[in-house]
């Protein structure tokens, strides 16, 4: 049998081929999204063997295992790291469909010099390997991130950490991928979570500001930003499962605000108004910094109660939440700051897949310069960073945006190994092109080709993140 990862997988012709070889494969990687630990990073880890660098946090991974029957002594409890490895390839070698098999493939086999998928078959002889190879060779943060060609990595951060580890990867200097913060502010709006008053005791200790009333959050929000921006932010990202968008007085807001500090829940209506004042407070600041704001929604998490109580948060027990309207809540947000000229960069991602035109569509109603394409419609993003889900995201941004402009693909991921997810994604790009041409729709134009490729591969984002 012929090594299943081989030159022309996923590419369904010699032009798809030809425009991969010529033009993505050899490409840098500007990770603008992902959930490496920066920790990790600055002390440069060694990984004991396939399972910790593999398994560990990934939840992807944790869902399928418990799909197929796998117990979860296997998944996340406390059997050997052996035994955890080869219930995952149990899982993994039947899982026709699921872009986990494709990525699996692709780690073994941009990392290890694994072509054959893995199986239960063949477990024993990957873990042998993949313990051989790590064993000898230096396999740390920076060794994956220089294989990849990985130029810049933006982890997701909480406004309360001191980001000593960022400071520590900066001032070292050994690392010669760009790591920069992102500042992910949700547990500060979300006024509704139980646990809201004692975070907020917390950011007021990190900002060394008393925080007593909306607008003292907000001069601690905008302090921790400050610091951020020290260390090189030029992210922000909020996490909402419906977008917010209730407009009432001022002064009852604040009273509001006051009384959920205290202890006090507040009606939804009311959570919504805060939620929605603050949401356009911190755009405007990212407006005056010039940074971007990512917006994900449409995600339901913790569903399953007793997981949630005896495991915590991203366990894999997340969904998508279904469809709402997005486009009038999102749009008044919008329109208010772009009337103020405080509209900043924004990326927006939904989990639900069907909402694909309704962003393009949106997205289209406040482009303006100098950047191309300043609003984004977001990668494919979590249960639809799949194959399918990739095509439709790209094939709904051509049809009613300028493709071109697009920023291209994340890794989302907590995993040292998933850079070939951009292998991945620059494959399915270079395969619709090759299509669109062999069809007719599109010129066979080599200059305008390599253009498009370049463009979404890389350069719009290292233009976007990079250069500014």
């Amino acid at each position: 049998m012929s090594a299943f990862i081989n030159d022309s997988f996923l590419l369904g012709s010699d032009k798809a081929q030809h425009l991969y070889d010529s033009y993505a494969k050899y490409l840098p990687i500007v990770d603008y999204h992902c959930h490496l630990s920066p920790e990790e990073i600055a002390k440069d880890i060694r990984f004991d063997n396939i399972t910790s660098l593999w398994l560990g946090g990934d939840h992807y991974k944790w869902r399928l295992m418990r799909a197929c029957g796998i117990d979860e002594k296997y998944i996340t409890g406390d059997a050997p790291d052996k035994e955890k490895f080869f219930s995952w390839a149990k899982a993994i070698g039947n899982a026709w469909g699921n872009p986990l098999y494709h990525w699996t493939c692709l780690e073994l086999a941009r990392y290890f010099d694994i072509y054959e998928p893995l199986t239960e078959d063949n477990a024993q002889e990957v873990w042998d390997k993949t313990s051989k190879v790590l064993s000898e060779n230096n396999m740390t943060p920076s060794y994956f991130f220089s294989k990849s060609k990985v130029e810049l990595v933006c982890t997701t951060d909480d406004p309360c950490d001191d980001l000593k580890w960022h400071k520590k990867i900066r001032e070292d200097g050994k690392i010669s991928t760009r790591v920069l913060p992102t500042f992910r502010p949700d547990p500060a709006l979300e006024v509704s979570f139980p646990g809201f008053p004692a975070y907020i005791k917390k950011l007021s200790s990190a900002a060394g500001i008393a925080i007593d009333s909306l607008s003292s959050l907000k001069r601690a929000l905008s302090s921790r930003m400050d610091h951020f921006a020290s260390e090189g932010c030029v992210l922000a990202d909020h996490g909402t499962e419906t977008i917010p968008y209730e407009v009432i007085p001022e002064a009852e807001l604040d009273r509001a605000f006051r009384a959920r500090l205290a202890g006090t829940d507040i009606s939804s209506k009311v959570s919504d108004a805060i939620k929605t004042d603050l949401l356009l407070f911190c755009a405007k600041e990212y407006a005056k910094r010039g940074w971007t704001m990512q917006l994900h929604f449409g995600c339901r998490r913790d569903n399953n109660e007793a997981m949630y109580k005896s495991m915590g948060v991203n366990i894999g027990c997340d969904t998508i939440a279904g469809s709402f309207d997005l486009v009038t809540p999102l749009a008044s947000l919008m329109s208010d700051l772009d009337k103020d000229d405080l509209l900043p960069k924004m990326i927006i991602y939904s989990l639900d897949p069907v909402c694909n035109a309704q962003i393009d569509t949106l997205i289209g109603c406040f482009q303006k310069g100098p950047s191309v394409l300043k609003i984004q419609h977001g990668a494919a993003w979590w249960f639809n960073d799949n194959l399918k889900g990739m095509q439709d995201q790209m094939t709904h941004l051509a049809l009613q945006s300028y493709f071109p402009g697009f920023i291209g693909m994340l890794t989302d991921s907590r995993s040292f190994l998933s850079y070939p997810r951009h292998e991945y994604f620059r494959r399915i790009l270079c395969d619709m092109l090759a299509e669109s041409v062999n069809k007719g729709l599109f010129p066979d134009d080599e200059k305008r080709l390599e253009m498009i490729i370049r463009n979404v591969c890389h350069d719009n984002a290292a233009s976007y993140f990079i250069k500014g």
